[in-house]
């Protein structure tokens, strides 16, 4: 009874386990290449998958999905024979599951060192300047390099990057002064500019401000000799529309002279012959004086005739 139940839990064991090497499960995104007796016999796809024990051979699952590697710095020659360090970072996929396990022993190493054979040839075709500026002409050739020769593999090269590229320390600070100078003349010729432009605006500004200034005492000065013309043209209407006689003119005469003493610089004033005759009048019209019967005798005037000064007496 009891070898019998040993039997019976050997059998059952062994069939697990050949039911487990029988059925395989691929995950999505996974495949599986099958060897049987050695050779390849087909290729799994993710789903429930049927494979004979002890006679079919599963190699381990390839990832399908997009992959990224980095590969370190190196060194390589520009057409100006200055070394520079190039970090690269390459995207590809396994497009044959097949190819990939028997066409290359190891995929990676092979990537790598075709990316860097393949970036010294295109980095050796141009200067530092165009290494620096050019770098996605450099990942288009790359790619395009890149992805015929590992077509064959099963391996589709998506993208190729450039993460660096490092020139030596002396060429970099020969590059910061020439970029300093570049920067300072850039600067020089904009603070030029800028000066050339506010002296033009500036003397735009002021040729407008002196045309305007000359425009306004222009009208300034016509308004004034037209105010001075009216003003004079209405005493005169004035004067001779009123018709002042002899009497008005002698009493206006009278106050005008205070007013031609006045001013601090006037030290000497001389009184004419005209104001004894205007003094005479006024008090004769007023009653002061009686009339002077040697004064000749006045003609009576017409309305709007002003009466002649009288003559200053001749001098003895």
């Amino acid at each position: 009874m009891e070898a019998g139940a040993i039997v019976l839990i050997v059998l059952v064991l062994f069939a697990l386990i050949v039911l487990a090497k029988t059925v395989r499960i691929i995950p999505q995104a996974r495949a599986g290449v099958v060897e049987r007796l050695g050779r390849y016999h087909r290729t799994m796809t993710p789903g429930l998958n049927i494979v004979i024990p002890f006679i079919d051979n599963v190699r381990p699952l390839i990832d399908l999905r997009e992959q990224v590697v980095s590969f370190p710095p190196s060194g390589v020659i520009t057409e100006d024979n200055v070394t520079v360090n190039i970090d690269t970072v390459l995207y590809f996929t396994i497009t044959d599951a097949k190819a990939a396990s028997y066409e290359v022993a190891n995929p990676l190493q092979a990537i790598e060192q075709l990316t860097t054979t393949t970036l010294r040839n295109v980095i050796g075709g141009l200067t530092l300047e165009q290494s620096l500026t050019s770098r996605d002409q450099i990942n288009t050739q790359l790619r395009t390099v890149l992805d015929e020769a590992t077509g064959r593999w099963g391996i589709r090269i998506n993208r190729v990057e450039l993460k660096a590229v490092d020139p030596p320390a002396t060429i970099q600070e020969a590059m910061e002064k020439q970029m300093r100078a570049e920067r300072d003349r850039r600067a020089a010729i904009l603070t030029a500019e800028g000066m050339k432009q506010s002296q033009i605006l500036t003397a735009e500004g002021e040729k407008q401000s002196a045309v305007l200034r000359a425009q306004g005492q222009r009208e300034a000065q016509i308004l004034r000799a037209e105010g001075e013309a009216k003003a004079i043209d209405t005493v005169f209407r004035a004067i001779h529309e009123g018709d002042p006689d002899q009497k008005l003119l002698s009493y206006q005469y009278l106050q005008m002279l205070p007013q031609i003493a006045q001013g601090e610089s006037n030290k000497l004033w001389i009184i004419p012959s005209e104001f004894t005759q205007a003094l005479g009048q006024v008090s004769q019209n007023f009653g002061l004086l009686a009339p002077d019967p040697d004064a000749p005798s006045r003609k009576p005037r017409a309305k709007g005739e002003v009466e002649p000064p009288p003559a200053a007496p001749a001098a003895e």
